[in-house]
């Protein structure tokens, strides 16, 4: 057998789980997802924008997101994101409010606007916790009354993955674990577990498309698209780090340390960085951090 394919590369993810043929794997690994959750499960769904082959490795992201309606209207949007281009969380809003604003034609009515589901399924973690499954509501802080139902965003962190919280008893960790890839000397153990028709199908999927020449093709122009626009992003970040740094020193080198760091820090702001990195780059604390910015 051929060395198996990433199914986190966003090509053979659509190919596994956004095709008509593949229809019952995407709705049992939702189901595991909603299950996960709480949530009542689906019975039915309709790919609006299946796998073709016209679809290309070479085209933009969001042409190999996977977007999905429930019997009931409810939208499903599906994306894998491989490496970090960073500001997902806004770029997740970004496009959930494009879609929930998207359903609503000339002369409809507001009630008519369906709830709208993100799932980013990413190989990087981002958020402050261990879970490895977090999902987001709008409620109110204190009461925890929902405002509306109509949002929900999911983050399902794969690195968090480990062997605290890995139990093969749970749907959506076998899901997870098959995504975070198995090597071929795990395959035959993870197959011996009783596993769902739906993800035996996957990985019988996953098999076929590695010992596939055309499918290989697009999966390495694919991973190479991907690798060198992470490297773009990283490398701009650097040198926006860089510059943030630099023009900080030269400004702050005839005041106190103190200011020196704010005048660093405002450089950075300006220049879009994460919090993350400027309190690393400054030593500030996250308070001053956010004094800065409200005095900016």
């Amino acid at each position: 057998m051929k060395e198996l394919l990433d199914p986190k590369n966003d090509y053979v993810f659509k190919r596994i789980f956004g095709s008509e043929d593949n229809k019952d794997v995407l709705l049992a690994f939702l189901n595991q997802t909603f299950k996960n959750a709480g949530e009542s499960l689906l019975t039915e769904i309709i790919l609006l924008n299946p796998y073709t082959d016209k679809n290309t490795p070479r085209e933009k992201q969001s042409i190999l997101d996977i977007h999905a309606k429930t019997d009931e209207g409810k939208l499903i949007n599906v994306e894998m994101q491989l490496f970090n281009q960073y500001d997902l969380e806004k770029r997740t809003l970004f496009y959930w409010g494009k879609q929930f604003s998207g359903q609503l034609l000339e002369g409809q009515r507001y009630n008519e606007l369906k709830k709208c589901v993100t799932i980013n399924i990413i190989n990087f973690s981002i958020l402050p916790n261990d879970q490895y499954h977090n999902v987001f509501h709008l409620r109110e802080d204190h009461t925890n009354i929902p405002l509306t139902d109509d949002l929900e965003i999911h983050f399902m962190e794969i690195p968090k993955l480990n062997d605290n919280n890995i139990k093969m008893d749970d749907g959506l960790v076998r899901w997870l674990l098959f995504l975070r890839g198995i090597t071929e000397s795990s395959w035959e153990a993870f197959m011996m577990h009783e596993l769902e028709p739906a993800l035996k199908k996957a990985m019988t999927v996953l098999e076929f498309l590695s010992q596939d020449e055309q499918a290989r093709q697009e999966y390495e122009a694919r991973q190479k698209f991907l690798r060198d626009e992470a490297s773009m992003i990283a490398g701009a970040r650097e040198e926006g780090l860089k510059k943030g740094l630099e023009e900080g020193l030269k400004e702050g080198l005839k005041e106190g340390e103190a200011e020196s760091k704010r005048k660093i820090a405002q450089n950075m702001l300006a220049l879009g960085l994460d919090e993350e990195i400027i309190i690393k780059a400054t030593g500030l604390s996250s308070t001053e951090l956010k004094t800065i910015q409200q005095h900016k």
